[in-house]
């Protein structure tokens, strides 16, 4: 009886472990129309960052100013289009 007693604990321990073990269900992947939403969220913050430091700079001059918007414009349209056609 004790060692019936011992082994039906020792079983009953076992599967609680194994149990306790089981990892949860993984999240769902976002689509695709998702994912391009986020990408295009995080390249419009991007931009706005960049613009906005470089149109506060203290010591560039306006025509400094004119050529890195004018750059910053054109490597943002580059990606945006990217985005659209994947």
């Amino acid at each position: 009886m004790n060692k019936f007693f011992i082994s039906a604990i020792l079983m009953v321990g076992l599967s609680m472990n194994v149990v306790a073990q089981k990892h949860p269900s993984p999240p769902p992947h976002p689509s695709k129309s998702e994912l391009i939403a986020i990408k295009s969220r995080e390249l419009d913050k991007r931009y706005n960052q960049e613009k906005k430091l470089i149109l506060n700079h203290p010591l560039a001059t306006k025509k400094m100013k004119q050529d890195q918007l004018r750059a910053l414009n054109a490597k943002y349209r580059s990606q945006k289009k990217l985005l659209k056609e994947m």
